[in-house]
This record gives C-alpha cells, structure tokens and sequence, in this order.
C-alpha cells in the first residue's frame, strides 16, 4: 500500500480543460464479463487506475489471457482456476461480480467475501438470495463463498433492495440460461445499461422496462465476445463541476455524458453554478454569482442524486451562505469525512443519517486523512478551496477511482502535487 499524499495550495480562478476517463464502475463488471466466453473480448476507455489492475491480477491469476494497450483491454481464454485469491479480493469490493459469470459459464466457483471501501456493510445476501433460487448450492467457510450447481433455473426474482453489484452479477448468472427470467426492482445505473449492453453483444436477450424497474432476460449455452466502450466516468465529471463552483473557476469538461448526471447538474446550478451545455459530451461550468447558495440533498438509487458524490458537495456547501442538509440514504458509514472537513474550519453536525453543515467564510489548510474514495475527492476539492497548504494522507482510496487527478488538475492552474515517500 502507498504512502504517498498530496499537497495542496489554495487554487482559485482557474481556467481550462478537463477530460472525464472511463468508469471504473462499468468496467469492472465488464471484464468480469469475459468470464463467460473463451473469445476475445474488446474493452475500450478503460481508465488507469488500482481497481482495475486489482482486476486484471485477478483475472490473470484466474487464467485469462489478458494484453492491454493504452487505454484498451483484450481479454480471452478460458478460466483455469474457478477460486479467487483472497489477497486480490481484499483489496476490492468488484471482485464479487465474478460470481455470476462462473456460475453461469461453469455452475461453480470459490469467491472469497468481498472488501473494498468503509462506507458500509454493503452485504451480497440479494447476490445469493438468487444464485439459491437459480439451483446454486452455496456454503460460506472461512470467508469463502463455495458454489455449486447441477442444473441452473430460470427464475421470476424481486430484489428486496435496489443493488447495483447484485443486479450486474444475476444479470451474468442467467446469461447461459434458453428460458426466460424476470428480474425485478433492478439497478438502472448508467454502468448496468453499459454491462447490459455487452451482454446484448455476446447474444443475450435483454429487455429493460426502466419505468418497472423490470428486466427479461433471456440467454444462450454459448456466448460469444464482445466490443465495447466504457461510459464516461458521471463521477468524475461530477467532481469536476464542483471543482469548478468551489473555486470560483471556469472549466471546460469534455468527454462525459451529460444525461448521466442531471441530478448532480440541478444541484449545481441551485448553489450557484452556469452550467453551459455545449454538446452531448461537454460542458462549461462557472459560478454566477459570488456566493454559493446552501443546499438540501438527498442520495437516492439513479435516477436520483448519487451517492458517491455526497462528500464533494459537503466541502462546497462548507462555505455557503447558510446551513445545507445532507441526507445518507444508500450507506449507514458515509460521513467519515466531515470530521477531516473540520479539522479544516468546517461547521458539520452529525445525527444519524443526516449532515446539517453550516457554512463558514473560509475553510483553512490542515494535514488530513481521507477514508474512503469519494471522501479524498471532497477533500482535494476542499484542499484546493482553502487558505494556506493542506496535506492529504493515504491516497491510495483517490487511486482506487480517480485516473492521475493531480495531473490532470495541474494543466488547469492548481497547486497540487503528489509526494511519494
């Protein structure tokens, strides 16, 4: 694990271009994906980042022949080795969506218990729930999940809870099966649709009723590869418009997409922000007016606001004029991030699953630590929002989701550099 942290500068009146990677969140499940095809498998816009080389060594480590070049992925072969290795797991949570395609192509696997993040339980029991009534027999020990199946069933399953991860992986788990299944309360995140999409590509029928939150499905024994590009990163682009109102800067960003983040946008512009829909895949964003008007917020499943963008408009709303509400819907652990916020000068109170933040003039540089991915996105933002230096320790969370942030920030002015010790 790296010791490396940033230093950061206050950065203000900024001006320039920002370019949005590919998502992590689509493409993990992606190259989860291949699992169910010996063919080659084409993934474009991957970005670069820890998450997906945890990936790449997991599926290696599982036998996949697996070349990339640039930001482009080729995956293919069989799987050798039907159990995960519980070092690569460890490191991240994704590591489960391989659970469905095994199932599906090979009716066994070995997955150790996820990790990842401390935001939250965020239990796999729907994962299960549904590989159980799909015929798969399942034995955890020792924090492996053991899976087996003689036969696999096509099933009419509700999920209790909308899951993203449990959505991806049933999705995989009945892509082998001729008769027709029905999944319903499904996730309809935009990185779903972009599996979904593969999944159409290999030769599976999918259809999506997103007013039901219902999807049918409807597979074959054999599937074949696919060629695909990720969807643009909506967090990142999401990160980087507050970037922008929280410094007071004008920033062009491109290569995103702009109907994947229409909440986050009707936010922005409430607190302040001018946002100027240039095309499809780009936008310009600036603040209006000298003041950034406080919020209520709410995370909700997409449509809704998300979740993972929570902690970057708690360092924006630090300094509005008046007391925002911030309410956690989706993680029970995700405020980890307003006592690092006030080490810095910030006014947050904390009761259950609520943040009232009232904002204060300025917030001051201060050594902090970030506690999970999109929490050391809220603190970049704070940083850079400051006065004076700030330093922010174990990185490693911003490595997980953000492709060379630091680098991408310093073309546009700020002071921001990364110190590997």
């Amino acid at each position: 694990m790296s010791d490396a942290y940033l230093v950061i500068e206050q950065s203000k009146h900024m001006e320039g271009t920002l370019e949005v990677s590919g998502a992590k969140n689509a493409t993990l499940p992606l190259m989860a994906a291949t699992i169910l095809t010996e063919e080659p498998c084409i993934i474009r816009n991957v970005p670069n980042l820890l998450d997906i080389k945890n990936m790449i060594e997991l599926l290696s480590d599982m036998g996949k022949k697996i070349t990339m070049d640039k930001n482009t992925l080729c995956i293919e072969g069989p799987i050798l080795n039907k159990e995960t290795r519980e070092d690569i797991v460890r490191k991240m949570r994704a590591s489960v969506l391989v659970m469905g395609p095994l199932i599906a192509k090979y009716k066994s696997g070995k997955v150790s218990m996820p990790g990842g993040c401390s935001i939250g339980a965020r239990p796999i029991d729907q994962h299960l729930k549904a590989a159980k009534k799909i015929g798969v027999d399942i034995e955890i020990e020792q924090g492996f999940i053991n899976l087996k199946a003689q036969n696999l069933n096509p099933i009419d399953f509700r999920f209790d809870m909308i899951t993203v991860t449990g959505t991806e992986n049933v999705f995989c788990m009945l892509s082998t099966l001729e008769d027709e299944s029905i999944l319903r309360n499904i996730a309809l995140e935009p990185e779903v649709i972009n599996l979904a999409d593969a999944l159409r590509q290999m030769g599976v029928l999918i259809e999506i009723d997103e007013l039901e939150r219902t999807a049918k499905i409807k597979g074959k024994k054999e599937l074949k590869g696919f060629d695909i590009k990720v969807i643009p990163d909506r967090i990142e682009a999401g990160t980087f418009m507050v970037l922008a109102l929280a410094t007071g800067s004008k920033i062009n960003i491109v290569n995103l997409n702009v109907n994947h983040i229409e909440s986050v946008l009707q936010k922005l512009e409430i607190a302040g922000a001018k946002v100027d829909i240039l095309s499809p895949d780009s936008v310009l964003v600036y603040p209006k007016e000298d003041k950034i008007n406080p919020l209520y917020i709410e995370t909700l499943e997409y449509p809704g606001f998300p979740t993972d963008m929570q902690a970057q408009f708690m360092s924006l709303l630090s300094i509005a004029d008046g007391e925002s509400t911030i309410v956690e819907n989706i993680f029970e652990n995700r405020f980890q991030h307003a006592q690092e916020l006030a080490r810095m000068g910030a006014c947050i109170r904390i009761h259950s699953k609520t943040a009232y933040v009232k904002g204060v003039k300025s917030l001051k540089g201060a050594e902090v630590f970030s506690t999970d991915l999109r929490a050391s996105a809220g603190l970049v933002i704070a940083g850079l929002m400051a006065e004076g230096k700030s330093i922010i320790r174990n990185i490693y969370h911003l490595d997980r989701g953000y492709d060379h942030i630091e680098q991408k920030l310093e073309k546009i002015g700020a002071k921001v550099k990364r110190i590997n010790s």
